[in-house]
């Protein structure tokens, strides 16, 4: 999917907010009834994950009911999750984690920012809610990274909601329901694709090396006789960075499945498109004695990076591109391994096939 920014036709966002609820369906199903209450909003896709204990939700519109579903989805999420309970394998700071607005037609990432200031001050104001502004609506240059708001996670709360430096941006009168509730991380962002890379080991120790050797970021520069972090004349660590450019990656071990995984963002396709992050996995992970069995996709996928993988995998292998477009999206899935952990419905997962069957269910409906 192309992210358009034109002035003209109809204006259309996706919101893709991620929920600290991944184990129990009747908390998922009424944070996705919130969002279902709002008259013009599709929701695409419910992604829950058990050993993270996190749901990635997907859903679009115009502006005015994505924004409202949002908020609704906050409210039950504040409700019904209690942040003091809870554990799971993903970094998280709030109940309602981090909730991005993206422009998918008809309007800018400018005008996405001022949406989710907007929306951050009315959870804060309206359900009691710190939340940080990051990416496009980040108020502080350091804000703009997810990892800087969430540094510390649930856990450093006190510290957040204390300390005039790590305050969030939008602080509520009244911080009794914070406890429960967390901070969250409201922003606008363009697509981005969340993905994990199985590997054939249990060790989190080779999965983080494998993220670290990839990640944009890398990882600290060490003196090689003390092995101490390097630094700077101002004191900061001096970081080597990794290969890949606009990735974010961290290892993990995912009991659900009995692997551990380098999780990873692909913050902008064009530059790093998911086949070439797929081979750099598989090349650091036999370069440190492991493979990649196959890739899982958290949330949706846009179809012209199927269409790009696939065409790369073909070429590979001195084969014709010259063939249907489905086609070349199963070579795409077959050869980086989308349906390893369990089956990859492309009619359920590629954004441009759910909004073709939402858009022709709804016709037919309509007729």
């Amino acid at each position: 999917m192309e992210t358009q920014h034109t002035a003209k036709g109809k204006q259309i966002v996706e919101c893709v907010p991620n929920f600290s609820e991944g184990r129990d369906m009747n908390v998922i199903n009424q944070i996705a009834d919130a969002v279902k209450s709002v008259e013009g909003v599709m929701l695409l896709n419910v992604d829950p994950g058990e050993a993270t204990n996190r749901t990635v939700f997907t859903f679009v519109g115009e502006p005015g009911p994505v924004v409202e579903a949002a908020f609704r989805a906050a409210a039950k999420a504040a409700e019904l999750i209690d942040m003091r309970q809870h554990h799971g394998a993903h970094p998280r700071v709030g109940a309602t984690d981090v909730l991005p607005l993206v422009p998918v037609a008809g309007i800018t990432l400018e005008e996405c920012a001022r949406l989710a200031r907007r929306l951050a001050e009315q959870m804060a104001d309206g359900l009691g809610i710190p939340c940080y502004c990051y990416e496009a609506a980040a108020y502080k240059p350091e804000r703009k990274n997810l990892a800087f708001c969430r540094r510390g996670e649930y856990e450093a709360l006190k510290e957040k909601l204390t300390t005039e430096s790590r305050m969030p941006d939008k602080m509520p009168a009244d911080l009794s329901r914070a406890w429960r509730t967390g901070c969250s991380v409201v922003g606008a962002r363009d697509f981005l694709i969340a993905v994990n890379f199985n590997l054939n080991t249990t060790s989190t120790r080779i999965a983080s090396a494998i993220a670290c050797d990839v990640r944009e970021k890398g990882r600290p520069l060490r003196d090689a006789v003390s092995g101490e972090p390097k630094k700077d004349a101002d004191g900061q660590v001096i970081m080597q960075p990794g290969t890949l450019k606009s990735t974010k990656a961290i290892g993990w071990y995912i009991d659900e499945y009995g692997i551990a995984q380098v999780s990873m963002n692909l913050t902008n396709l064009s530059i790093t498109p998911l086949h070439v992050a797929f081979d750099e996995v598989c090349r650091c992970a036999l370069n440190r004695g492991v493979g990649v069995t196959g890739t899982e996709i958290v949330g949706l996928v846009p179809k012209q990076s199927l269409i790009e993988a696939g065409r790369y995998f073909l070429q590979k292998e001195h084969r014709s591109a010259d063939l249907p477009e489905e086609e070349i999206v199963g070579i795409a899935v077959k050869r980086m391994g989308l349906d390893d952990l369990r089956p990859f419905n492309v009619r359920e997962k590629v954004i441009e096939y759910l909004l073709e069957d939402r858009d022709g269910a709804k016709s037919e409906v309509q007729g």
